[in-house]
């Protein structure tokens, strides 16, 4: 009997790893083992998150990474890794060192070396950059934020609705990190795009993204010419980044699982 590959799912900041629920049961049902462990700190539930911000404060993206890479160690073998927003950014670092056998990032942070800094982007992580404190605190979005940076290309119906389910607090030190990558030779947001050898990654991104824009995963995409390892994008261009948990998840859930059949995964 084969093992079934394992596939873990990375959150990104505001959404509490259970939004990768229906996700985790339909490649389970597709033959794979997935889970969706948390990030360094994370409560188990969404109500605890909120309740302890503290937990979640200050974690930056070194931390997440060597927490993820801790639980690659203790796998029989290496997993498939799709991760959304800064955990895209995360899979892509981890692809990169050669800890996973294949990658998604669905509308990932931007990557050290990647120019393209869109208004709306801006304004998405304005709540975190707002005060130069929140480098080392936890902050949430309001409603009406998260509208903006998650739910803009879905009704404020169900926008509010998923605000209210999968929300939690996040920590501001990886929105830092990131905004300073290209001034910093050593940071954390650094990717090994040149890596030759590693498995294939498919970058995914919404056309109406405020958060993520799509010219910032192209100018990503650009990051990886000089390595002839798979590297595929795929473009939703009526969604928002809300695209993993709204109701038009299936169709992106379903368009990772055919890329990984045909990487024969």
């Amino acid at each position: 009997m084969t093992t079934p590959i394992p596939v873990i799912f990375i959150h990104g900041l505001w959404l509490h790893a259970t939004s990768w629920t229906p996700w985790i049961e339909m490649f389970g049902d597709a033959g794979y083992a997935p889970s969706a462990p948390g990030w360094p700190g994370d409560p188990d539930t969404v109500a605890e998150a909120r309740e302890n911000p503290e937990s979640i404060a200050d974690h930056g993206i070194d931390d997440v990474v060597e927490h993820f890479a801790g639980i690659i160690r203790t796998l029989d073998t290496p997993p498939i890794l799709v991760g959304h927003s800064f955990g895209g950014m995360i899979a892509q670092k981890l692809l990169g060192q050669d800890l996973a056998r294949a990658a998604v990032a669905i509308d990932a942070a931007q990557i050290k070396g990647v120019l393209p800094l869109p208004l709306s982007a801006l304004r998405a992580t304005l709540p975190v950059f707002k005060n130069p404190a929140n480098k080392h605190r936890a902050v949430s979005l309001t409603a009406e934020q998260f509208r903006f940076a998650f739910g803009n290309a879905i009704s404020e119906a169900e926008s509010d609705a998923l605000y209210e389910r999968w929300t939690i607090p996040a920590p501001g030190k990886p929105l830092f990190e990131a905004a300073a990558a290209n001034f910093n030779p050593h940071s954390p947001a650094k990717v090994d795009t040149a890596n030759q050898a590693r498995g294939p990654l498919l970058l995914m991104t919404g056309g109406k993204d405020h958060t993520v824009p799509e010219t910032v995963v192209r100018a990503t995409l650009k990051q990886y010419r000089h390595s002839d390892a798979v590297t595929d994008i795929t473009a939703f261009p009526d969604r928002g980044h809300s695209l993993t948990i709204d109701a038009g998840w299936r169709e992106v859930a379903d368009t990772a699982l055919t890329w990984l059949r045909r990487q024969s995964l």
